[in-house]
């Protein structure tokens, strides 16, 4: 299981890294994305804290481990700017939180983190995203996400739609806050049937979560001193 879209105590989720990495560890998760929320006010205090301890913990708990962030609520014409700084850093793993219903995202968001190419990774919950702009996350290899998270999930049918019409990539993901938030393979299989998708989607997702991790030519080293 990859997921990597996941939220610790560096911005809004409930748990520190070690906990959030070792209950994914014990979900069954391969590789895990740490993703908190970023902008200009905390990427050079949140980044570097993420990147040393992913090191720690892929050698430590086996389980690899990458660091990112999900830049959220930037100003739109400043998202490729923001993201520059956030790889700078060390983001290995680079998301914008896109245009979801839910919330009040800034209108052009969607565009200018598509048009992104060689800086973001993922559009998470992009919501009613346009035609255009998935030909353009298609072109520019930009994965859209499928996400489970309750607040968001309700236009993942029409990501799904979409992606598959203009054959973009589309990606699994449960923008983890708490513990309950983790995926299984049942409940992740349950989210895609809601959204007229099938195992076999499932397992391209997944592949396509593996693709980024592996083109990042990612650093496993770590400070682990023993196993007790």
């Amino acid at each position: 299981m990859i997921d990597l879209h996941t939220h610790t105590l560096f911005s809004d989720g409930q748990l520190l890294p070690s906990e959030l990495v070792y209950r994914a560890k014990k979900k069954g998760y391969t590789a895990i994305g740490l993703t908190d929320h970023t902008d200009e006010s905390n990427l050079d205090f949140v980044i570097p804290r993420i990147v040393k301890i992913s090191k720690i913990l892929t050698k430590c708990y086996s389980i690899r481990v990458i660091p990112g962030c999900e830049l959220s609520y930037v100003p739109p014409e400043l998202i490729q700017k923001t993201a520059q700084k956030a790889k700078k850093l060390g983001a290995k793993l680079i998301i914008v939180h896109g245009e979801t219903v839910s919330e009040t995202v800034p209108p052009g968001t969607n565009l200018c983190a598509v048009k992104c190419k060689g800086l973001v990774d993922i559009l998470a919950h992009p919501g009613v995203t346009s035609e255009k702009e998935v030909q353009l996350a298609k072109k520019n290899n930009v994965c859209l996400e499928i996400t489970t998270r309750k607040n968001h999930l309700m236009t993942n049918r029409h990501v799904a739609i979409l992606s598959k019409k203009v054959g973009a990539k589309i990606i699994i993901n449960t923008d983890t806050h708490s513990p309950e938030d983790l995926m299984s393979t049942e409940l992740a299989l349950t989210i895609l049937k809601n959204a007229g998708l099938s195992k076999q989607d499932f397992l391209q997702m997944q592949k396509n979560a593996f693709d980024i991790i592996r083109r990042k030519s990612l650093n496993r080293g770590g400070g682990c001193q023993g196993n007790g």
